[in-house]
């Protein structure tokens, strides 16, 4: 479900400092009246958000002459912008400035390198001494130059004779990517639904999904032996690729009720891109540099919490909605 197709007439976009304080602004309302037709700066608001003289994090809002101005595919890719990036070390996210941008309710994550620090297959090679072999496979994938359901399945068979309890093992190793936890937190008070779709494994994806307290978790199922002792090796059910992943984005917007641009999905690999494209944000969070360059958004920032940054929500909102 889908609001109604209006083109934007106002346009934000985010700065994210890297190392320090943003102190590049009037930079930037330079870069943007050179490259939009018929933007004045006096039209252009700025607003910190980060009420510190170390702020790192600022919006830019400013309207477009006509529809037809720029597009924010080509802003996204606009050589100055990119240059301008370099020169000051920052990133910058283009968004529509719209009432959706700012009142997302469903957030959507992949879990591997993404909720979570480990890619779970590999760490379950390497309890079995497969690592390189189990790695060279997730990197190609990861990066779209193997069919993610045969790479899946390639790995899975190497995970022959392992012991069914190898998930109980695995747990204590899981770390959450920093901002994980205070970033749930935040959106489950501001009343969102939260899914967790992953191309890894049901037992630790559903774990993780409960651990978080997440209201939706997909991921792939592995055949347990007939005396419930070792992996098979073997998958069972719909394989977890990229356009399910994208189906159930479609099928948990629509049963919630929820329109696409107050969705945002965040991951990090090729095969959450077609997720991120249905969605009204579509962010790739320390992806790897093929998704950075296709992705809706990048954000690769220290903390993910640093997401609630796009929706306009400052850091003194943010502290906030942490309070005990």
């Amino acid at each position: 479900m889908s609001a109604p197709n209006v083109s934007p007439t106002r346009l934000v976009a985010t700065l994210f400092h890297k190392t320090g304080p943003i102190d590049c602004l009037t930079d930037f309302e330079a870069v943007l009246t050179t490259i939009i037709p018929g933007l004045q700066r006096d039209s252009i608001t700025t607003k910190r958000l980060e009420a510190t003289k170390q702020c790192r994090v600022a919006e830019l809002t400013f309207p477009l002459a006509s529809p037809e101005a720029v597009t924010l595919d080509s802003l996204r890719r606009h050589e100055a912008v990119a240059q301008f990036e370099r020169q000051w070390s920052v990133e910058c996210v283009f968004q529509a400035d719209t009432i959706y941008r700012r009142y997302k309710r469903l957030a959507v994550f992949d879990m591997d390198s993404t909720l979570i620090q480990q890619e779970v297959i590999d760490e379950i090679a390497s309890l079995i001494g497969v690592e390189k072999e189990v790695s060279a496979i997730t990197a190609a994938a990861m990066n779209g130059e193997l069919d993610f359901e045969a790479s899946l399945r390639a790995r899975c068979k190497l995970l022959k004779g392992v012991p069914s309890t190898v998930f109980e093992t695995l747990k204590p190793r899981i770390t959450l990517n920093e901002g994980v936890k205070e970033l749930i937190t935040a959106l489950k008070r501001l009343g969102f639904k939260t899914a967790v779709l992953s191309g890894g494994f049901t037992p630790l994806t559903g774990w993780m999904g409960e651990q978080l307290g997440l209201d939706y978790a997909f991921a792939n199922h592995l055949v347990v032996s007939d005396d419930g002792a070792t992996l098979t090796g073997e998958l069972t059910g719909e394989i977890v690729h990229a356009q399910k992943k994208r189906q159930h984005v479609l099928e948990i917007s629509d049963k919630e009720n929820i329109l696409l641009e107050q969705v945002v999905c965040i991951g990090d690999g090729a095969n959450d891109l077609p997720m991120m494209g249905v969605a009204g944000l579509g962010v790739a969070f320390h992806a790897k540099p093929k998704v950075q360059m296709q992705a809706p958004a990048r954000l690769n920032s220290k903390s993910m919490l640093d997401l609630l940054y796009l929706f306009g929500i400052s850091k003194e909102e943010q502290e906030v909605l942490l309070q005990r």
